[in-house]
């Protein structure tokens, strides 16, 4: 098998190590426990076991901390708790909480490491722990990489356990009954005799008990609710429309703002003419703020209006400011100066490339916006003296944020009240703070009144940190039917070090995200080299869903799809001949059999597949396209994934379905191009994505092979676009290199 290079083991743990601190005073941190955020706040008569039950003698309440971008986490959150401490989902109250070190998410720490997400190696789980308690040491919060159903599965199981073994001792000093003799079902103690204590009316005595430290967790043959469909509870509210998202809240005595900022991101600004703006209908006030200008209004519509009515003289953008421009810094990247670490190395690439038949190619990905549905907004009040802020949005990294909108208001990070909504769509673009920043400016200028900020959607396109540009090179030889050698490069600048850098935050050691889907695959190639080239800083980027794997994979399918044709080999027999692990092997074959691989489609039709594996989860996808007069028509898409364990099937399937949608309709039809340092795309129309009359049927197959639990949320998407192009060659001939596709072939 594949061995991670010297190099990228070195650096990565040489520029880990300040963050460290030292491996021993980590291990003492890593395993003391986090104080309870619940405790501070609790009255006479109320409880809380841990920071996720509080019980009082009203209701049940579950603190839920990851956030809800729409992939529908709040459910299956409050069912594990729910599994153990015996309630049903309609007796409780559900609460996003307040930002706590205590619901730090050591499932970061899997995508952390240069190992294998199959390495189970001493080494491998090693550095995995001290990440882990890396992450725990410094509170690391937050909704991201397909980790809340790794983060949570264990975590609140055991609260709900904790929760109501302690709830049986206060039924126990009570009753004087055996905690043995005891059931609990409902919401409710149950004593041998039938009598039925709800928990509620126990909150009082429970909390004179110190919550007991360790419950054995039930066996999966006695769950209820895990593994089973679940009626997700937000969906009622989202199908009548009465759900409130962040863009939805109000607040009483708010004032309502919209901005201008230098479309030429982190460019700074002249001077600007406010006049015609001021004289406007329901303007209160124009303010500046940091590289912009901010208007405050009565309403959200006059504020936009307004702020458009703004002159402004803008400077120059501090990177390229033509297209062009950006590819050949990327293409100039592919030198040893700019190489950030060379993640794989098999055989002598070297020797096998100088036998058997050759292929080259360069594959590029454009970049592309979040632009979800709820544009970026916050309300911010900043009190009078300055000394506490409140916020109400939805946001993903809630620890962050409070330090954001202390640094700009000037009070603590603790001071920061932040209640935290449901989000209507991300992708990534709430991992950003650049709403809160900016609503903080505006409402520190103004103290005492809640400003809801509200970006436009061209704003919001305009100012989005997008997706980054990528490129490849590969060379590669096959001979005897087979592939033998491969040499790919990735050229693209990190998107670790843009995004952490816009809040202070140095990356330690190389990007995996250059490589990430990529350097990772489970193929047992002979000679194969995978190296990272780190292109300098462009325009800013972020992560976009599936980050690295959205691009590498691309890549990767895309190029060892030619070899194979080189080869004259059939793809899947390929893919499974080179396949080292088991789990892979058997989403491949689940794959080569839904789809009924090998039978014939007709005249014009092709069938493609791609193996992607991101954030530790194996995707197989095939797709099968018609090639018509008037264009492509992608007919059909067949997905099989490993989880580990399903929690919900019905939103996991939901989520597989939203992934080759997002994936798919991406690599088809979107892309943001820059020119005079601005993106040229403003809205959906003209950067859209898969158009409901060409979404195909999605065929979605989930396998439990997996040792360990994973999430679901982005592994869909990266498989999605090579299987498309793949597809797309067998049905034409026309191999596809570079997206948006639609560049190249029509769609219909």
């Amino acid at each position: 098998m594949g061995r991670i290079r010297t190099i990228a083991r070195r650096t990565f743990l040489t520029g880990s190590a300040a963050v460290l601190g030292g491996v021993a005073f980590g291990t003492y941190l890593g395993v003391r426990p986090n104080e309870n955020p619940l405790a501070a706040d609790l009255d006479a008569g109320e409880v809380a076991f841990n920071p996720w039950v509080m019980i009082t003698g009203d209701e049940i309440t579950l603190v839920v901390p990851h956030a809800d971008k729409g992939q529908g986490v709040v459910t299956p959150q409050a069912a594990l708790i729910a599994e153990e401490l015996d309630v049903e989902l309609d007796q409780v109250t559900l609460s996003f909480g307040q930002p706590s070190v205590a619901y730090y998410n050591t499932a970061f720490a899997d995508e952390g490491v240069p190992f294998m997400s199959f390495d189970d190696s001493g080494a491998a789980e090693t550095m995995r722990s001290i990440m882990g308690g890396v992450i725990k040491i410094f509170g690391i919060q937050g909704t991201g990489g397909s980790t809340t159903m790794p983060d949570s599965f264990d975590k609140l199981r055991h609260a709900g356990a904790v929760a109501r073994e302690t709830l049986k001792l206060a039924a126990s000093a009570r009753s004087g009954v055996d905690v043995a003799q005891m059931k609990t079902q409902a919401g409710q103690v149950i004593l041998p005799d039938g009598t039925a204590i709800p928990y509620t009316d126990l909150a009082a005595e429970a909390a004179g008990i110190k919550p007991v430290s360790y419950v054995e967790l039930r066996d999966s043959a006695e769950w209820r609710l895990i593994g089973k469909p679940m009626a997700r509870l937000d969906m009622v509210g989202k199908s009548t429309g009465t759900l409130k998202f962040g863009i939805d809240q109000s607040v009483d005595g708010m004032v309502h703002a919209s901005l201008r900022m230098n479309p030429r991101k982190g460019g700074g600004m002249n001077g600007y003419d406010a006049s015609a703006a001021e004289a406007m209908r329901g303007v209160s006030k124009v303010v500046e703020i940091t590289n912009g200008v901010a208007v405050v209004a009565d309403n959200t519509w006059r504020a936009i209006e307004a702020a458009n009515a703004i002159e402004i003289d803008w400077g120059a953008a501090p990177y390229p400011a033509e297209q062009a421009e950006h590819w050949q810094v990327l293409s100039d990247s592919f030198v040893p100066e700019r190489v950030d670490s060379e993640w794989r190395h098999d055989g002598d690439v070297d020797t096998g490339l100088t036998s058997g038949t050759a292929t080259e190619a360069e594959y590029r990905a454009p970049y592309v916006a979040h632009a979800p549905l709820e544009p970026i907004s916050a309300i911010v009040r900043v009190a009078e003296d300055g000394a506490s802020v409140e916020v109400w949005c939805g946001h993903q990294m809630q620890l962050f944020l409070q330090q954001q909108v202390a640094g700009v208001v000037g009070c603590e990070p603790s001071a920061v009240t932040l209640h935290n909504q449901y989000i209507g769509g991300s992708f990534g673009h709430r991992l950003e703070f650049e709403n809160v920043i900016k609503a903080s400016e505006i409402a520190n200028q103004m103290r005492g009144t809640p400003v809801k900020l509200t970006f436009s959607r061209e704003e919001d396109m305009a100012q989005d940190f997008t997706r980054q540009i990528a490129m490849s090179r590969s060379k590669g030889t096959v001979e005897g039917g087979q592939v033998k050698a491969w040499d790919l490069g990735i050229a693209m600048p990190s998107v670790i070090a843009s995004q952490m850098g816009r809040i202070g935050i140095a990356a330690p050691g190389p990007d995996a995200q250059i490589v990430a889907g990529a350097w990772n695959m489970p193929y047992d190639i002979e000679n194969l080299r995978v190296t990272a080239y780190r292109a300098p800083e462009l325009a800013p980027i972020s992560s976009w869903r599936s980050v690295g794997a959205s691009t590498a994979g691309f890549f990767a399918e895309g190029f060892l799809d030619e070899l194979i044709h080189a080869a004259g080999a059939d793809p899947l027999e390929e893919r499974l001949r080179l396949v080292n692990h088991d789990v892979h092997r058997k989403v491949l074959e689940a794959a080569g059999e839904i789809s009924n691989w090998g039978s014939d489609l007709g005249p014009n039709r092709g069938r493609g597949i791609a193996l992607v594996e991101s954030f530790g989860v194996p995707v197989a996808e095939v797709a099968e396209v018609t090639a018509t007069d008037s264009g492509i028509k992608v007919d059909k898409v067949y997905v099989v994934v490993d989880v580990g364990r399903v929690i919900d099937p019905v939103n996991l399937e939901a989520q597989v379905q939203g992934g080759v949608i997002w994936g798919m309709g991406h690599a088809m039809n979107a892309e943001i191009t820059y020119a005079d340092g601005m993106a040229e795309q403003s809205n959906y129309h003209d950067h859209e994505g898969m158009r409901l009359y060409q979404t195909p049927e999605i065929v979605v197959q989930v396998l439990e092979n997996a040792p360990k639990i994973r999430g679901i949320g982005e592994p869909a998407v990266p498989a999605a676009a090579p299987a498309l192009a793949n597809a797309i060659f067998a049905a034409t001939g026309t191999r596809l290199r570079e997206m948006p596709f639609n560049k190249f072939v029509d769609f219909v």
